[in-house]
């Protein structure tokens, strides 16, 4: 490499990211027929901004809620994915495909078609804590590799059972012998296509998921969502405003507020333990001081996560905001 080049290359090397510097929350109503990551593709571009990432994939069938985290958002997916999610599927019987959705090739069929009668005695067995088989079109690793590749390649996938639960299971629609509807609501992890498969397996048929629409993620619902060709609008528009963005704080509503002092958020802030004693009288009654987590806030202003153990209060996740969170 010539001299010349060097300089080039170093200073290559400290350019600062592309983009806009954004923290916030973007609730996207994904439609179907593109792939999660797509999706935040799209919007990064579109609002310009220099991270951004989802909470919690959709596969390209499903339609709905899709949390797209920007900047220091990005710090709190783990809690989003954590929180309860409702979904409404249409199970289609008599037809078993081989990524358990519509997308799929047809391996199997059966003529049987369930009563409402006996679906409704085979749903009790998928509430609450359940083990569950993931669809072989997923991305958990099997020996390094993501499942839906070796299953692409024809490779047989083998994936074990898996801790599930699941908090409501519902027939809600019965619009034909062929189909019917579901509502779910599920902790993290479970999927909607192993649901499907096993409760149609469970009804003595094979099925799969012919429509899917996730209609909660933790905080968020449907009015908090925005159609991504709503975004989209007409091609060479300005960027999306940052007002369409939630604060980030708002991932985790679901999370027992803690009221501080700005001493004492300086103190956190420094990675600094504060004394449960010191904290008396301002505990939240829905915080569990053995290992709870609280939402540390100065005023407004979100500070970060803290966990509360052993008689004290212990920074876990504290968020730096990067810009404010909306301008205007």
């Amino acid at each position: 490499m010539s001299q010349a080049g060097r300089p080039q290359h170093r200073r290559h090397h400290h350019r600062k990211p592309k983009g806009r510097p954004i923290d916030g929350w973007l609730i996207v109503d994904k439609p179907s027929g593109i792939g999660s990551t797509d999706v935040v593709n799209i919007v990064k571009r579109l609002f310009q901004a220099q991270k951004c990432g989802h909470g919690g994939t959709l596969d390209p069938l499903a339609t709905g809620l899709l949390p797209i985290a920007f900047g220091a958002a990005t710090k709190t997916v783990p809690y989003v994915m954590d929180g309860t999610k409702s979904y409404r599927f249409t199970l289609r019987f008599g037809d078993l495909r081989d990524t358990d959705d519509a997308d799929g090739q047809t391996i199997a069929t059966s003529d049987h078609r369930p009563t409402d009668a006996e679906i409704a005695a085979a749903l009790p067995a998928f509430r609450g804590d359940i083990m569950q088989v993931p669809p072989i079109y997923s991305a958990i690793k099997v020996a390094g590799e993501r499942a839906y590749d070796l299953a692409r390649e024809g490779q047989a996938v083998e994936l074990a059972p898996r801790p599930a639960r699941v908090d409501r299971f519902e027939l809600i629609e019965r619009p034909d012998a062929d189909t019917a509807v579901f509502l779910v609501e599920s902790g993290k992890g479970v999927y909607m296509r192993s649901l499907a498969r096993d409760l149609a397996k469970a009804c003595g048929t094979v099925g799969h998921i012919a429509v899917l629409r996730r209609m909660r993620v933790g905080p968020f619902h449907e009015p908090h969502a925005i159609p991504l060709d709503k975004l989209r609008g007409a091609g060479d528009t300005p960027p999306p405003s940052p007002d369409l963005l939630l604060p980030v704080a708002t991932a985790l509503a679901d999370i027992p507020a803690l009221a501080l002092t700005e001493a004492e958020a300086a103190r956190l802030g420094f990675g600094q333990v504060i004394s449960l004693v010191e904290l008396m009288g301002r505990i939240p009654d829905a915080a569990n001081p053995d290992g709870g987590l609280v939402r540390a806030m100065a005023g407004e202003r979100f500070i970060g996560l803290c966990r509360l153990e052993s008689g004290q209060m212990v920074p876990e996740r504290l968020v730096a905001q990067e810009a404010p969170l909306a301008v205007g």
